[in-house]
């Protein structure tokens, strides 16, 4: 399984536009993109204009794959103009045992 997070800061003002475009991502990335394995939105305890995505695809390609898609992009589309972010907090490769 490969897993990526990000963290994105958000203007108060359009928390609640950041917050439908990525459930949006994440609700078709999922029904879509056969690899797209888990797509969560977390909002930060501490720090209200702060929001985290954890992705889980079947690996890295499926990852890619996401990234070049047409939800990828409309997210985008409707966030670059404001939203901080992506920053990178993990991604990787499941260890196994």
């Amino acid at each position: 399984m490969y897993t990526v997070a990000v963290s994105f800061d958000v203007p108060a003002a359009r928390r609640q536009d950041f917050v439908d475009a990525a459930l949006e991502d994440g609700r078709q990335s999922l029904a879509h993109e056969p690899g797209t394995r888990a797509f969560d939105l977390v909002a930060d305890a501490e720090n209200p204009d702060r929001f985290y995505l954890y992705e889980a695809y079947d690996d890295e390609a499926a990852f890619d794959t996401h990234c070049q898609g047409p939800h990828f992009a409309r997210f985008f589309e409707i966030v670059g103009a404001w939203a901080e972010g992506p920053t990178w907090l993990l991604r990787g490769t499941s260890v196994q045992a």
